[in-house]
Parts: C-alpha cells; structure tokens; sequence
C-alpha cells in the first residue's frame, strides 16, 4: 500500500484537480486533497529513508531549494497563528516530495503510460460534456467544468500531448484531436489561440509548412470572427489578448510597491490588495492574473526574486538538454514552455490545486531527473 501510493501520488493528486473543477464532486474533491496531504506528510514521517534517499536527490535540489525560502519567509514574516500561511507552507511541501517520490519510486510509467493515461481521463471529461450540454457555442463552453478557461486548461494539454506525439496517429487519436481543438476554442479562452501558436513553432520551427499553416489558421479565423459566436478568435479579435488584464496588472503592481520588501504572506498568492482599488472597479479586479506579478506580491521582489530566478534557472537548463529530443521529453518542455507563457497573463506556479500548475513542476521534476540519468547513468 505505501509503495503503491509513493508510486502513482502525484496521479491521485493531479486527478483530483479535475474533481475539484467540476461543481457536483468539488467537495469530495476537497476531502479527498486533505486525505493525500495528512497520508503523505504521515508516511514521510514513517519512512525517513526516503526523505534521505529522494527529497535530497540531486535532480529534485530544486524544489528542497525552495521550500527552505518558505521556511525562511514563513519564520521570518509569520507566526504559528498564521494558519492559512502555515497551511500553504506545508500544503507545497508535500506538493513537491509527491512530485519528487513519484517521479523516482515508478520513472518508466511517467515516460511511457502517465500521459496517454491522462489523455483518457480528459477525453472522458469531454465526452461527458457534450453528452450532457453539446450546444458548443452558444456561449462560452465549458461543459460539466465550473470554468471555461479550466476546461481550454484541459483540452489545451491533451491536444498538445497528442499532437506532439512522435508515433503515427491512429484514427481515433486524429479524431480526438480534432474534438479538443473544437472544444478548446469553444471555451472562449484566448490562452488557446497562444498555446497552439506554440504548438506550430515547437513541432515544426519557421518553415514553409508552418506559414502555410498559418495563414490557414488566418482564413479560419476571419470567417470564425465574422459569425457572432464567443469563441477564443471572436474574444480575441474584440478584445485582444490583454485588455482586460492590463487594469489587474496595474493594481498589481501597486500592491507590489506596498509592500515591496516583505510582500503579503505565503497565503496570499495570486493575490492583489483590495484597499488599493477604486470602489467603481472592486468586481472587476480580483486577482493578478500575472503569475510573476503573483509571486513578487506574495514574497515581496527580494524573496520573490529568487522563486522567479530558480524556476528560470531550472526551466532553461532542461530546455537546453532536451531541446533536440523528440520523445515524450518533448512534451514535457512544452508543458514547461507554455506554462512560463502563459504565466504573462495567468496565475500559474503560485497555486496547489491548477491543473497546468502541478503538471508544470511535474514536468521540470521528471525531466531534471531524466537529465540526473543520463549524465551520470541510471
């Protein structure tokens, strides 16, 4: 039983994101994160061997690098009495070792099974959808998940796992590739028109292909705009990608200089300061929507530096060992790649429980392990 849930923690733990995004089974959601929380942190305890033999891994120093800058902020800026900061403390703790234990006790099924596994789950997810609501674009789709842009999160991933598949595609698989694109860009969310801008240009570079491709996407697009629909080209071409974030990152940046050198607390990421906005805009601001702005706003610029410089450092230094490769490594570095974009204009990296989040640090986690391997051998 404990090898088995060192083994497959951080599936458990990524499956109950989509759980806690669907309304109907949110609050089993919610039991089910403080199950695998208090079982972990109570096997740790149990089994120091592991603490010895992989959260002090070389490939896994990262993460240990930053849970000690918690420990330090949380000592320094905290008490004990700061429940929620001492809960986000431990709660990332965890996280990580999940991430760390899982990756090292079963590496072969994270390389060869985990992803088609997840594209599965997601497939079923919206196979569901369309079975219970399939008027795609009536309004921004989003099916039995509470958020349209958590369900682009969804298909967005499971369409570039797909698509970035170095193996033939078999019939099914083109077909689900075409029911996640359709129903990504249904959701409205414009984070999809970037990601498979990314998806061109990591697959195929600045070729002729890709520029046919395109002004494909160019044609689709000014026929899509000129229906009134609300999907993601339709949101972007009356919106723009930013617009509506440009008033959140102001206020963002205002609370940043508030509190500049100490920041807010571990409790409050993706946060901005309420008592800093106009009470004709409080509605419309209700976060960052930045996740470097988040992480300065949390840990202040000079604790906050150092988060945003180790996830640059780690994050360059797989994109420059696997950056050839073409396997499943490729994957992996999109999901890293689209991350640290889409970071411009959401939250991610702050959270415990985003679905692109966990897969973000897994990611970095399993091909810094990889990259451990095959430097110094298995």
């Amino acid at each position: 039983m404990i090898r088995w849930f060192f083994k497959y923690g951080i599936v458990i733990f990524l499956f109950n994101t989509v759980l806690l995004s669907i309304e109907v089974t949110k609050n089993l959601g919610d039991i089910i994160f403080l199950i695998i929380m208090a079982l972990h942190f109570t096997l740790l305890l149990l089994n120091p061997g592991v603490i010895k033999r992989i959260i002090f891994h070389k490939a896994f120093s990262f993460f240990l690098i930053l849970n000690c800058l918690n420990l330090f902020y949380f000592l320094l800026f905290h008490s004990f009495n700061d429940l929620k900061a001492l809960e986000y403390l431990l709660a990332r703790g965890v996280q990580f070792s999940i991430i760390s234990i899982s990756i090292y006790s079963h590496f072969e099924y994270y390389k060869t099974k985990f992803l088609d596994h997840l594209v599965y789950v997601i497939s079923f997810i919206v196979l569901l959808s369309l079975f219970i609501d399939i008027n795609l674009f009536s309004q921004r789709y989003s099916g039995i998940v509470w958020n349209p842009n958590m369900l682009a999160s969804f298909t967005t991933i499971v369409f570039s796992i797909l698509f970035l598949k170095a193996k033939q595609k078999k019939r099914y698989e083109l077909i689900l590739l075409l029911l996640f694109l359709v129903v990504a860009l249904s959701t409205g969310s414009r984070g999809v028109l970037v990601a498979l801008a990314l998806l061109l240009l990591f697959k195929y570079g600045f070729s002729y292909r890709n520029l046919s491709y395109v002004l494909l996407a160019l044609l689709a697009g000014f026929i899509i705009t000129n229906f009134q629909l609300d999907t993601s080209l339709n949101r972007f071409a009356t919106q723009g990608l930013l617009n509506n974030r440009l008033l959140q990152y102001q206020f963002a940046i205002e609370s940043i200089a508030n509190k500049m050198y100490i920041g807010y607390g571990l409790d409050k990421y993706s946060y901005i300061d309420k008592d800093l906005i106009p009470w004709f805009y409080k509605g419309g601001v209700i976060g960052a929507h930045n996740g470097y702005l988040a992480i300065l706003t949390q840990y202040g610029v000079i604790f906050g530096s150092m988060v945003i410089f180790i996830i640059f450092r780690k994050s360059i230094q797989v994109v420059n060992w696997f950056k050839e490769s073409i396997g499943v490594e490729r994957v992996y570095l999109f999901i890293i790649i689209y991350a640290l974009v889409s970071s411009l204009y959401e939250s991610l990296m702050t959270g415990i429980n985003e679905f692109h989040t966990i897969l973000f640090w897994f990611s970095i986690a399993f091909l810094s392990f990889l990259k451990f391997n095959q430097e110094y051998g298995d």
